[in-house]
């Protein structure tokens, strides 16, 4: 409804030079997202040598360094699938800002804002590491970082999917598909004002695909196919028609398969 009030109310010169100071913004996304999918495509830093063969570093014992390594890769993990999905509400929150400041009022920087943004999902690393840590301790982790037990993944499957239909999940859906809606009842100007909104919208966003993430560790975190589906449904969930219907659908689907899992369907 909105995209199409703009197109009505804006000429067509000013739809371009809106355009153009977007470009920018999306420019820095495509690259930081190209640079997030070639890092775990190529396996940097986490695959090791044992002999004639390349196996997962996370075979490997916990030291510091491991941790460290662990860390940036689920960082640059939720960068690739999360930052795709956020992109409308950043290229909007540029273009408000942009046009507040030509009118002489308070703006905000997009840069800081898509900073928060990212510490949101920085920290979902640092409990995402620990909660590696504690799996590989319970022996239920596979080389491959895939649970081994199929109580504890099916677990993981029906609580995911009941998720998808609860309230929580709904209003938090809501806010990330709705960038308009966001801006105007979350609005706050200035640089802190940026990082405070950044982290509000990590929050809503983190709050609707958390455990979606954790789905992870069903498929294995060292598969690259598992990594690219859960990104694509979350982009579908936040941009794709009928996305709060299609998310209890994959609720449905989940809990299904968690019941298989565990053996209660047949």
């Amino acid at each position: 409804m909105w995209s199409k009030r703009r197109r009505v109310l804006l000429p067509e010169c000013v739809r371009m030079r809106l355009q153009r100071e977007q470009a920018p913004v999306l420019v820095a996304f495509l690259l930081v997202v190209a640079a997030s999918w070639v890092y775990l495509w190529s396996g940097a830093g986490t695959m090791t040598q044992m002999g004639d063969m390349l196996m997962p570093m996370s075979s490997g014992p916990w030291t510091l360094t491991h941790a460290a390594v662990m860390l940036f890769m689920w960082v640059v993990m939720m960068m690739a699938m999360m930052l795709p999905s956020a992109t409308p509400m950043v290229l909007f929150y540029a273009t408000v800002s942009r046009g507040l400041r030509t009118r002489g009022q308070p703006g905000g920087s997009v840069t800081v804002f898509a900073l928060a943004y990212g510490v949101v999902w920085a920290g979902f690393s640092v409990l995402a590491t620990g909660l590696q840590f504690t799996l590989e301790r319970l022996a239920v982790l596979s080389p491959m970082m895939a649970l081994s037990s199929t109580t504890v993944a099916g677990a993981t499957l029906l609580a995911a999917g009941i998720y998808q239909w609860t309230p929580w999940k709904q209003a938090c859906l809501r806010h990330c598909r709705s960038p308009l809606e966001f801006v105007l009842t979350q609005w706050r100007a200035g640089t802190w004002g940026a990082f405070e909104m950044g982290l509000r919208h990590g929050a809503y966003c983190l709050g609707c695909c958390w455990m979606l993430m954790l789905l992870l560790f069903v498929g294995g975190v060292m598969s690259l196919a598992w990594i690219a589906g859960l990104a694509l449904l979350v982009l579908l969930e936040k941009l794709a028609p009928l996305g709060g219907w299609s998310s209890r659908g994959v609720g449905l689907v989940l809990v299904a398969w968690g019941l298989a899992t565990l053996g209660v369907l047949i």
